[in-house]
């Protein structure tokens, strides 16, 4: 069995664990049949490092490829065998291999960046944390930078609307609708001002333009129709600033003064696994300096929803200066589709 089909029989379990038994399917597929397409195969043989999920994803750069495909028109074919529709797996199989040899010139562009799926309902995490936090700092607004914000989705979560136990935190009649499965705790309900945004990431999209929007659309998964209409609903809202850089140099600047009478919010959502752990050294130091020299009028705030040791879905963790208190918020499915909030009394 090849690398290749290694990464495919890797990749297929967590998209069933993520709710996509159709990507499952296609996974299995590709890992039983590879090499699909020549030209294909050679340059996915000329990857080094890491091919899996946790490095170049090559599975999902393939699956994005296809999506592409049947999001644009560009083959009506394939687009026949997706969901909605539903084709037995030799159909399914002889639509894929004509699509990679009639489109292949579109697939092998296509697979040269990596996915870029700016998962919105990651969103409800960041409206829980900052409405926390918001009620620890009464009054003041925040100021927002992300690390590995793609195309920048995620910088406008106070105008999304998450449903909670206790109430909506965000915009009530907001088009981008968030609602997890929610255990634990119900949340602080303060309100979430913001009045600057900033993103950074190595490449940044535009979500505003025709090739960003599909990028985005494509790497959602075809049988998860909702989560495309919940995209399509916030790249209409979006219009914050993602600059493209390293975020090390990129943060260091950002924190390098306090800025009176706002909360800086600094946040990640499954992007601190990705860096060097030089750079993930560095921009902590830039991070914990910064808290140093905050004050109750220009406080910092860290926040992290990203992946541990611990099982199931990912960690929620809040740094919170002055003071530089941790705080274990819960967990939440990788995908947002649950949240299991856990906070300590902000009153």
């Amino acid at each position: 069995m090849s690398a290749i089909s290694d990464v495919f029989r890797e990749q297929a379990p967590h998209c069933l664990a993520l709710g996509s038994p159709f990507m499952h399917r296609l996974m299995g597929l590709a890992a039983d049949h590879w090499p699909l397409d020549e030209a294909l195969a050679k340059r996915f043989a000329a990857f080094s490092g890491d091919i899996g999920p946790k490095g170049a994803s090559l599975p999902l750069r393939f699956a994005g490829a296809l999506h592409a495909l049947v999001l644009t028109g560009r083959a009506p074919y394939l687009a026949y065998a997706y969901p909605p529709h539903t084709v037995n797996d030799a159909a399914l199989l002889a639509a894929i291999k004509r699509a990679l040899s009639e489109e292949q010139a579109f697939v092998l562009d296509w697979i040269e960046s990596p996915p870029q799926t700016n998962e919105v309902r990651r969103s409800a995490t960041l409206l829980a944390a900052a409405s926390y936090v918001a009620a620890q700092f009464p009054g003041l607004p925040f100021r927002l930078s992300e690390l590995g914000a793609s195309a920048g989705l995620n910088l406008m979560f106070e105008q999304f609307a998450l449903e909670t136990p206790a109430g909506v935190i965000g915009q009530p009649e907001s088009s981008v609708r968030l609602t997890p499965e929610w255990s634990g705790d119900a949340p602080e309900i303060a309100p979430v001002r913001v009045t600057e945004r900033r993103g950074v990431d190595l490449i940044p999209i535009n979500p505003n333009s025709p090739e960003g929007a599909l990028r985005l659309l494509a790497y959602l998964w075809p049988d998860q129709p909702d989560r495309l209409s919940r995209t399509r609903a916030a790249i209409d809202l979006a219009e914050a600033p993602v600059d493209a850089g390293d975020a090390t140099a990129w943060i260091a600047d950002r924190v390098a003064a306090p800025m009176p009478g706002q909360i800086h919010l600094i946040y990640h959502t499954i992007a601190w696994q990705y860096f060097p752990a030089e750079n993930q050294a560095t921009a902590r130091a830039a991070i914990e300096a910064a808290g140093a020299r905050a004050t109750p009028d220009a406080p910092l705030a860290w926040f992290a929803m990203e992946a541990d040791t611990e099982s199931p879905g990912a960690a929620l963790t809040l740094r919170l200066w002055p003071g530089d208190c941790t705080l274990q918020l819960g967990r939440v499915d990788f995908h947002g589709r649950w949240l299991d909030w856990r906070a300590p009394s902000a009153s």
